[in-house]
């Protein structure tokens, strides 16, 4: 009804624009923008030894996380690959759930079942279809919520959560995202979506929200640098070999694949995530060839044009001595070398 253009994804018919990609990134980055993204799964997990069970399956602390915290890890296979990258909320001491990958739903559920191995004092719930998400992102997204009433909007602090109430519907409110801007999540019951989207766009009007797609989510999230799984990781990628050191507690262990991971890593000779920025003209994409010379070094996993430089960015896999910032590369797109260089990360 709001006249987006659907496409299939991960099994359901998504939204990828409503008045085109560019004009729903910028007001994202300049105002606020409402993202539909109730595809995402919620795996829920409760008992007393709940925290000791989610620490072996993640690759970040769960012992030191608070009620009301959330904290992004990855689950990983015992030769390190990545199973999925999740958020990881703390509800209780005895409750946490994941939020997953929309394309992992069914994986993700069957792997945490399997570890879990028939243990009784920990209860295993995909609450998936139960859940709605809506995100609100961007400098005025705090505005937002303020104008629906939601006070916890002046009060959260980045990732961290809050139980309260939007209209008159019980929400869960986290102050994350997927667009490198600031911005909340709502979790809601699903029969309670349309009313809440319905009440955000009423009361954010002021504040120049508008519903954003697929398409500009995508744009938003390559600027952050923030990993997309089926580009930047999947079951044969070390979280390292991803850059995602900090939200890998390896010295620590105890978790699936800590020590593959930790072999992968003093071999020293695996590749390596790296931002890149062409020089010229020319847009990369997903499975072009990194160059250097004559020689082909690695591939693009996510490219596109930024909006906000107005240059066109990239994320690919190169060897370690490729990936740090300032070394001249080239992209092959269709039998060009076009001229690059590896550069920090987020872009923006």
């Amino acid at each position: 009804e709001a006249g987006a253009r659907m496409v299939p994804f991960a099994g359901f018919s998504m939204p990828v624009q409503y008045r085109g990609i560019l004009e729903e990134h910028r007001n994202v980055r300049e105002r606020a923008g409402l993202f539909d993204v109730s595809h995402m799964g919620q795996i829920h997990l409760r008992g007393p030894d709940a925290g000791v069970f989610a620490e072996r399956l993640v690759t970040c602390r769960v012992d030191t996380l608070r009620v009301g915290r959330v904290r992004y890890g990855c689950l990983c296979n015992e030769s390190g690959g990545v199973v999925d990258d999740v958020t990881i909320y703390r509800r209780a001491e005895d409750e946490l759930f994941l939020c997953v990958n929309a394309a992992n739903i069914d994986k993700d559920r069957e792997w945490i079942l399997a570890q879990a191995g028939g243990r009784t004092d920990v209860e295993i719930s995909d609450e998936s279809d139960d859940t709605a998400l809506l995100a609100v992102q961007g400098p005025r997204a705090a505005d937002v919520l303020t104008a629906a009433r939601c006070d916890e909007a002046t009060t959260l602090r980045r990732f961290t959560f809050a139980t309260t109430r939007l209209g008159e519907v019980s929400v869960l409110i986290s102050r994350t995202g997927y667009t490198g801007s600031d911005g909340f999540e709502v979790y809601a019951p699903s029969e309670a979506a349309v009313k809440l989207w319905e009440l955000l766009l009423r009361c954010g009007s002021d504040a120049g929200l508008a519903p954003a797609g697929l398409g500009a989510r995508d744009t938003l999230r390559l600027e952050a640098a923030l990993p997309l799984y089926g580009h930047e990781l999947d079951d044969t990628t070390s979280p390292l070999e991803a850059g995602l050191d900090r939200f890998v507690k390896l010295e620590r262990g105890g978790f699936i694949g800590a020590e593959a991971i930790g072999e992968r890593a003093r071999a020293g000779d695996g590749p390596r995530l790296t931002g890149f920025v062409l020089e010229g003209p020319g847009v990369a994409r997903a499975g072009h060839e990194i160059v250097r010379g004559e020689r082909v070094i690695g591939r693009v996993t996510s490219g596109g044009h930024s909006p906000t430089l107005k240059q066109s960015i990239g994320l690919g896999y190169v060897p370690r001595a490729f990936a740090d910032a300032g070394n001249e590369i080239s992209v092959r797109v269709r039998n060009r070398d076009l001229p690059a260089r590896t550069c920090q990360t987020p872009f923006v």
